[in-house]
């Protein structure tokens, strides 16, 4: 039974990585700064445990790790799934405050829940995964600090996996495209919004330069969690895992 924490994963991506992993066996925390979000997937599994958490606070996250102590006493995987996106403002625009949330949740609140983890994971020589995004290959116009923190999330990763391999400790990142659900709704309707086309034609744009034409799921991206915490998948380390239908422009 793998004992895994999911950051970030009361709603969206973390929740399909939840529920993949439940679905297969394992022991699942989540935590989410979401209260609405918890209350609605608590109970939806007796091996799920759901806690409220915001990464930006180093008391929630002593708090968390008390709790995954208590409950499992271990930990087999860390799915670093926690983010925001920040303001849409081009960088001259974008308060310093909003920059340093973005930092203070993507990448600080990120480090210091993988450091807590580092000793669990070496007793279980234990997958890590990260999850940055297209934004960390290509950037994100009037993005700047969440393509930045997922650009830093690309050298965590990498680092991560050499400093932890000779524990056993396989270390990769995840990077999502677009991927449907409420945030891509959203976003697809403000751009429309915005250009003046219709939803279907800004879909059909977003898609142009696609080799694939279709929009990623959230469990496609569950998937390949799953699958690097699998014997195939521990053969890989240190790498960067596009699910993007192969885009070109992120």
């Amino acid at each position: 039974m793998k004992h895994t924490l999911v950051t970030g994963a009361a709603a969206g991506i973390g929740w399909a990585i939840a529920r993949k992993f439940l679905g297969e066996g394992a022991r699942v925390l989540i935590c989410d700064v979401d209260d609405a979000a918890l209350e609605r997937v608590r109970g939806y599994h007796p091996q799920l445990t759901a806690i409220r958490c915001d990464a930006a606070s180093a008391s929630d996250i002593d708090a968390l790790f008390e709790v995954l102590a208590q409950e499992f006493g271990r930990l087999d995987v860390l799915v670093n799934n926690v983010g925001i996106g920040g303001p849409t403002l081009p960088a001259a625009e974008l308060p310093s405050a909003e920059w340093q949330r973005v930092l203070d949740i993507n990448l600080t609140g990120t480090f210091e829940v993988t450091r807590r983890a580092i000793p669990l994971l070496k007793a279980s020589a234990g997958t890590i995964v990260n999850m940055s995004s297209a934004a960390g290959r290509y950037g994100y116009p009037n993005r700047i600090a969440y393509s930045t923190t997922k650009w830093g999330l690309i050298g965590f990763t990498k680092t991560l996996s050499i400093e932890l391999g000779g524990d056993g400790i396989t270390v990769n990142a995840i990077l999502p495209g677009a991927v449907s659900g409420d945030r891509f709704d959203r976003v697809v309707a403000g751009r429309a919004q915005r250009s003046g086309k219709s939803i279907e034609d800004t879909i059909r744009e977003g898609l142009a330069s696609q080799s694939v034409k279709r929009v990623a799921t959230p469990e496609h991206v569950a998937e390949l969690a799953w699958f690097l915490t699998t014997d195939a998948g521990r053969s890989i380390s240190g790498a960067v895992l596009p699910i993007d239908n192969d885009l070109q422009y992120g």
